[in-house]
This record gives C-alpha cells, structure tokens and sequence, in this order.
C-alpha cells in the first residue's frame, strides 16, 4: 500500500533512509534544516521538498524524523512550524533519534491528546545500515500505531520490536549503548594487552574472533584500531551525548551503571585529546596515550 509520508533530517542516516521509503513506492517529501542537503537528496531520489517541518508533515500518513538531540527534536515537533502544528488525525510520527526516554513521553502524551501518535524508535547499525537498509529498531509506543507503520520501517530495517509504551525504545537503545561502551573498552585494553606482549594483535584477532571473545567491534572495528584510524563512523561526540542520556536514565530508575559512567569519562579524555568526531573505537588511543605519558 502507498503512503504519504515524509522525512524529516536527512543527515548520515535519514538521507539513504527517506531514499528506502521512495524505493518502497511511497509518496516522500523531505526537510532538512540545510535546504542545500534536501535539494541534493530530491535531484537523486524524486520525491518532494517543504520549507518548514509543518509544511512536509501536513496531509502525512507518517510523518518520519532523524535529527540531533532533544533539542532538535522539541524544534521539529513542537517549535515554530514544527510538524506536530500539520498532523492531521490518525496520522503516525515516527521518530528516528536517540534522545531521552523523557522527550519521547513527553512527546507521545502531546500527540495524543492532539489526535494522532508519537513512537520513539532509535536505531542502530550506524550509516552503514542505513546505507544498506539494514538497521535495528527498537520501538517503543502504541501497539496499533507501532503495527502501521511497521511495513514502513522494514523499507531499511533487518530487524525491529516493540518493547513496550513510550519511551521504550529509547530505554532500550540506552541497553545497546550501555553494551557498546563496555564491548569498546574490553576490545581496546586486550589489543592495547597484545601489543605490550609482543604478539602480532591481528593474528590474536582472527583467532579469537571464531571463539567466545567474537562481537561486532572486534569483527567491525579491530583492524582499525590496531592501524590507528578513527575518522569514521559513529562519533565520540554522539556517543557521550548518548551516555548523557543512559546515565540520567539510570539516576532516575535506580540503576547502577559503574563502568560505563567511567567509560563515558573515559570519552571525555578522547574529547580532550581533539577527538570528539573520531569513532568510537578510538578509546584504544588513551592507553596509547598512557604509554607515552610512562
């Protein structure tokens, strides 16, 4: 069935993401905050271009969103010309963005009450997932609304759940995060373990990697640790953004959480360093750094 939908932030996600809808034989129309970047995705895709978030949302069926932050999203959603003022009745927002569980309550609770609905559905697989429409997508909302706009989701998901009302998916994104962190640091300290004892790190890699010890950052990442490249993929500055989130979370749920609070220190060190847009990964520069400090 054909939709009209639209497609609100066309970053290093939204952008192939919107271009899976239209492939899907939906009806797209975009904005992006950087008209620049919207004029660039209608010359590749077709589809349509609004000025303002109000205009690409009105007369919507799904109304889809991957922007920054909180602050992003409240402006929108709720700002001036934000969508939430063209929703029409019935429709469904989907947001994309890792924010707080806080905002996506917030946000469903005014959707409702204005007669359409609000899922909060943060993704992961990075843009390369997005790129090849391969992400994961944890939902959280009405399970009516979440059952809609579920064919939809699958134009670039592998896999998505719902885990529960609002506010679910984000609670469970912060869970991805939280094992990510930790994943990170152990990989970082046992290649960082293998060069000070001498072994060939890439050798110990491809060995252990067919065992327990095997992740998706050590098949994913570990080659470029050990060769020191870090200008790619997922950001420290997003993910210490992330962690933010994780942690007030955590303050307000009662859990503990003492390694990855001390990991999200240890990205502050990576900020320090200048290296707030490197990967991830680059944790494994601090023990490096370490070294050379001895």
């Amino acid at each position: 069935m054909k939709f009209k939908v639209c497609f609100i932030g066309l970053g290093v996600m939204g952008y192939p993401m919107a271009g899976y809808l239209l492939r899907g034989g939906h009806d797209v129309t975009v904005f992006n905050r950087t008209i620049s970047r919207a004029e660039d995705w209608v010359a590749e895709h077709g589809g349509g271009l609004a000025a303002t978030p109000s205009k690409a949302a009105a007369g919507c069926d799904f109304v889809f969103c991957c922007v920054g932050n909180d602050d992003d999203l409240r402006s929108v959603t709720v700002g001036e010309d934000g969508a939430f003022q063209s929703m029409k009745d019935g429709a469904v927002f989907v947001d994309h963005t890792t924010t707080s569980a806080r905002i996506a309550r917030e946000l469903a609770a005014k959707a409702e009450s204005d007669g359409f609905e609000f899922i909060d559905a943060p993704v992961s697989g990075g843009q390369a997932g997005a790129e090849n429409g391969q992400l994961t997508v944890m939902i959280g909302g009405d399970e009516g609304a979440v059952s809609r706009a579920a064919p939809l989701i699958d134009c670039y998901a592998r896999m998505q759940a719902r885990l529960g009302g609002p506010g679910s998916g984000q609670q469970a994104k912060m869970v991805n995060q939280i094992c990510i962190a930790g994943i990170v640091q152990g990989l970082s300290e046992a290649l960082h373990f293998a060069g000070k004892s001498g072994l060939d790190p890439q050798a110990v890699v491809d060995v252990i990697s067919k065992g327990a010890a095997q992740s998706w950052q050590m098949d994913n990442r570990a080659e470029t640790m050990i060769d020191g490249v870090f200008d790619y993929g997922f950001a420290v500055d997003w993910m210490r953004k992330d962690l933010g989130y994780v942690l007030s979370e955590a303050r307000e749920n009662g859990a503990h959480l003492p390694l990855t609070a001390l990991v999200d220190q240890f990205y502050s060190k990576v900020q320090a360093l200048g290296g707030g847009r490197w990967d991830t990964s680059s944790l494994i520069v601090l023990l490096e750094h370490l070294r050379k400090a001895d």
